[in-house]
C-alpha cells in the first residue's frame, strides 16, 4: 500500500460534507489521496499554498494513494486557472444532449469545456453551447462543441418519451416537476388548452397521469408542431390531444370552430405570456384555472398580480384566487414563476 505525506485539514464529521464541497469548489482537495476518518473527525488532504485554507486548522498527515475521483468537469477542464471562476455551475441535459451557456470570457475555450463535460457526464453524447431563448418561435442559438454533431434527441421524464430538437424548439427539463404537478391537479373530463405547447410536454404529462376530456395544443413553430404530433403518436394519446399550428391569438376562433371552451389554460411563454392573458380569459369556461408562467424580477411580482386583476376586470372576469410559486432561479433576483389563477366569468 503506497502512502504519501500531505498537508491536511481536520474537521468534525458533522461538518465534513460541507467542508469537502468547499475544498472541491476551490480546487484544494487532493483527490489522489484517500480521506482519513477518526472516531469524531475527517482529515482531508489538501494542496499547499492557497491563503484561504489558513482559516482551517492545518496539520500534516500520511495518506493512502488512490485513483482520483472526478466529481465535476471543473476538475479536469484545461483552461487557465484564473478563468475557472467563470465556469458555469449548471447546465441542462435533454436526452443525451447537454446544453450549457458559456460566458463570453470562456468562448475561446468552448471545445475544452465540451470535452471535459463529455468525460464527466457518461450519459451524454453531444455537448451544445446555447444562447438565451429568443424570437417568436422560442429557439436557441445552438452550436455543437463536442461529441456527436446532432441537435435531436429523445428525452424521458416520468416514463414519457419526448422527441426534442434543442436547436429548433423550446424545451426545459427543469419543468418536469411542474408538469407533473399540473397533471395531478387536473380533474376528470376537463377541456384543456395549451397556448404555447412546444413539443407538447404539458399535454403528454396530463394525458398520461390524468383523465382529461380533450387537450387542444397550439404552437406557431412548425418544427415544434411536427415533433408534438410525433410525441402524441408515440404516447398513443391521439384521441386525447389535438395539435394545431397556429398563433395563440387565433385560439378564440379555433375553439369556436371546435365548439368548446377551456376548463384549464396553460400559458408557458415566460417573457410574453401576460400579453396573451385576454385570450385566456376569452376562451375559458364559466369557471377555469389559468396557469401563467413568467420570468420576472422578484420586486415586480406583486405588480404583476395587480396587472392580472386589472386585465380580468376589463374582460369581466372575477379572480377568486392567485397562487404564486417560484419554480427556478433565472438570474440574480429573477425567477421563473408560475401563477395559478382561479377565475370565473361574471
Amino acid at each position: 500500500m503506497k502512502e504519501e505525506v500531505s498537508k491536511a485539514v481536520r474537521v468534525p464529521k458533522k461538518d465534513g460534507e460541507h467542508i469537502r464541497r468547499i475544498l472541491i469548489e476551490h480546487e484544494l482537495l487532493r483527490t489522489d489521496l484517500r480521506i482519513k476518518k477518526t472516531k469524531h473527525d475527517l482529515i482531508f488532504p489538501i494542496v499547499e499554498g492557497p491563503s484561504m485554507i489558513q482559516s482551517f486548522p492545518l496539520i500534516t498527515d500520511t495518506f493512502e494513494l488512490q485513483t482520483p475521483i472526478i466529481e465535476s468537469y471543473k476538475q479536469i477542464v484545461q483552461i487557465p486557472l484564473e478563468l475557472k471562476a467563470f465556469l458555469p455551475t449548471s447546465f441542462d441535459i435533454i436526452g443525451d444532449i447537454l446544453c450549457i451557456k458559456i460566458p463570453k470570457e470562456l468562448i475561446i475555450y468552448k471545445k475544452e469545456i465540451g470535452d471535459a463535460l463529455l468525460q464527466t457526464q457518461k450519459q451524454v453524447e453531444t455537448v451544445c453551447s446555447i444562447e438565451a431563448v429568443s424570437g417568436e418561435l422560442r429557439t436557441h442559438s445552438v452550436e455543437v462543441i463536442a461529441g456527436i454533431p446532432k441537435t435531436q434527441t429523445i428525452h424521458t421524464e416520468y416514463n414519457i418519451q419526448i422527441y426534442v430538437d434543442v436547436a429548433e424548439t423550446y424545451f426545459s427539463p427543469r419543468l418536469a416537476g411542474e408538469r407533473h404537478r399540473i397533471a395531478s391537479a387536473v380533474q376528470d373530463n376537463e377541456s384543456i388548452v395549451d397556448l404555447f405547447t412546444g413539443v407538447a410536454p404539458f399535454p403528454l404529462m396530463i394525458a398520461r397521469y390524468a383523465h382529461p376530456k380533450k387537450i387542444i395544443a397550439i404552437d406557431k413553430n412548425p418544427v415544434a408542431v411536427s415533433l408534438a404530433k410525433r410525441n402524441i403518436a408515440k404516447s398513443k394519446v391521439l384521441d386525447i390531444i389535438e395539435v394545431f399550428e397556429k398563433d395563440a391569438l387565433d385560439a378564440a376562433s379555433l375553439l369556436h370552430s371546435l365548439g368548446m371552451s377551456a376548463d384549464r389554460v396553460l400559458m408557458n411563454l415566460p417573457f410574453d405570456s401576460f400579453r396573451f392573458l385576454p385570450v385566456a380569459f376569452y376562451i375559458m369556461n364559466t369557471n377555469a384555472v389559468i396557469h401563467l408562467y413568467e420570468i420576472i424580477h422578484e420586486d415586480d411580482i406583486d405588480k404583476r398580480l395587480v396587472s392580472i386583476s386589472e386585465k380580468a376586470q376589463e374582460a369581466m372576469v372575477t379572480i377568486n384566487n392567485m397562487n404564486v410559486h417560484k419554480i427556478k432561479s433565472y438570474a440574480p433576483h429573477e425567477f421563473y414563476i408560475g401563477i395559478d389563477i382561479t377565475a370565473q366569468k361574471t
